[in-house]
């Protein structure tokens, strides 16, 4: 007899489960682990396979789409000094040959597909995404399998790539202001945790990459133990998990190494730089150090970033834009990191200001929400703009497999993005004063006053260090 308790889309899982299994290879035998739910709407189901990948399945059957994502926990917080970049090159090498597809074929298959694809690395992950129909899903499988597995890792294909690298390193860092002040920013910020070194990696590093290197991060990163699959869409589950299990069943599981992380000694004064970039007005850029973003405060100090410079009725957009007309440019951002990272206020000034005008508007505006309670018509919009945030970015597939893997990779906890903005809900006055005086604290930023400088034919986007000195 059935057990009440038992629904019946338990006992269906449990019948075509079982048939999967019948014919899965050793590594491919898939166990479900949970359902949580995802909205008001819909649910994730977690699977497992025998070798450790982690799968998360959501259906969506509004639109005729699927979305393939594959998460690896691994990214530039997991490299050594010396070998700064491999998690971003991997994002290069990944799209090359592999042992049953010539260089090239792996995208041009997508495109016959109708897909649509990309990656993304930074400081905890690296991510590869594929939107396609739903009609194409088991052509996408077979082939993001082959590259997880058999990627060909020989000195052409290396050596090909880290000039690709290297020159996207001189365009988006070395020959581009901002990229050169944020790189900055957080290298003087972290004297010890991983956090310090760029995503990009150090041109050095770049260019001295051997295959011995690259060999051992594939072999020991990109393994069924250390990925998450997510698929997001208009999905038949035994299907999926049929072609999934096959695919990716003989992959074998590897020794992820224990993570060596050095955690950031407290700070005790501010640091401070000024530097000279070929820019028309002066910019200023301050970090603050921050909790990471599974800590009980980040809630409260996400909002009053938002509160401060979350759009045109924000107190520092409406003070030094509108107001004032110091500046033609003003954001927060505070970093959704797994280990405490950096609130950054970034504001570029009018012709005609400095960038210590804006530092003390900016600390005049800090003080304040140390001081007197945020309105809650203030909360309310913040709130509100966080809010159509997540829904906007859960309107497509893509969209939701994204945040999926990204909470999942982060915080363990795939469907945490509603929980979160519930805890934002639940973010008191008292609380904002109380993260305010935390964290807005000055022994505990870094300040980067950046000067106009006139372009040299041999100086044009020099980043280095040469043109930076302490205040």
């Amino acid at each position: 007899m059935t057990d009440p308790r038992t629904s019946s889309s338990d006992v269906t899982r449990k019948a075509w489960l079982e048939e999967v299994n019948q014919n899965a290879p050793e590594g491919g035998r898939v166990r479900f682990v949970e359902t949580l739910p995802f909205g008001k709407a819909l649910t994730v189901d977690r699977y497992q396979l025998a070798n450790g990948l982690n799968l998360l399945l959501v259906e969506d059957h509004e639109a005729p789409v699927v979305a393939y994502h594959t998460w690896f926990s691994v990214g530039s917080r997991h490299e050594q000094v010396g070998k700064t970049g491999l998690s971003h090159l991997f994002e290069h090498l990944m799209f090359n040959e592999s042992e049953n597809l010539p260089a090239g074929e792996f995208d041009r298959k997508m495109e016959e597909a109708g897909a649509e694809v990309n990656a993304s690395t930074w400081l905890d992950w690296t991510q590869y995404s594929t939107a396609l129909p739903k009609s194409q899903l088991l052509t996408a499988i077979p082939l993001e399998a082959e590259r997880m597995a058999r990627l060909v890792l020989k000195p052409p294909q290396l050596d090909s790539e880290k000039e690709v690298v290297a020159n996207e390193r001189r365009y988006r860092v070395e020959d581009d202001v901002d990229g050169a002040i944020n790189e900055l920013l957080w290298a003087t910020a972290f004297t010890e945790h991983a956090y310090r070194w760029p995503t990009i990696g150090w041109m050095k590093d770049i260019e001295n990459f051997t295959v011995e290197d690259c060999l051992g991060f594939y072999r020991t990163y990109y393994a069924p133990n250390n990925a998450t699959v997510v698929v997001a869409g208009d999905v038949n589950p035994k299907e999926v998990l049929a072609a999934i299990s096959q695919h990716y069943g003989s992959m074998p599981r590897s020794s992820v190494p224990l993570e060596d992380v050095r955690p950031e000694p407290p700070q005790t004064e501010e640091r401070r730089l000024v530097i000279e970039k070929p820019t028309q007005t002066e910019k200023l850029v301050i970090g603050y150090k921050s909790p990471a973003f599974g800590d009980f405060d980040y809630p409260a100090l996400s909002l009053l970033g938002e509160v401060l410079a979350g759009g045109r009725a924000s107190r520092l957009y409406r003070r030094l834009v509108r107001e004032l007309e110091l500046a033609s440019e003003v954001r927060i951002s505070v970093g959704p990191f797994r280990d405490p990272s950096l609130l950054e206020i970034y504001a570029s000034a009018r012709e005609g200001h400095t960038a210590e005008e804006l530092l003390t508007v900016i600390e005049e505006e800090l003080a304040r929400v140390k001081e007197e309670p945020v309105a809650q018509e203030e909360m309310d919009r913040a709130l509100a703009r966080n809010e159509l945030a997540l829904l906007a970015s859960l309107e497509t597939a893509d969209g939701k497999a994204s945040t999926l893997g990204f909470y999942e990779t982060v915080l363990g906890q795939p469907a945490a993005a509603f929980d979160r903005l519930t805890l934002e809900q639940r973010v008191a006055q008292s609380d904002l004063r109380r993260v305010a005086r935390r964290y807005f604290v000055d022994t505990q930023r870094t300040v980067l006053f950046v000067r106009a400088k006139e372009e040299e034919p041999d100086d044009v986007g020099d980043s280095d260090d040469s043109d930076a000195e302490a205040a």
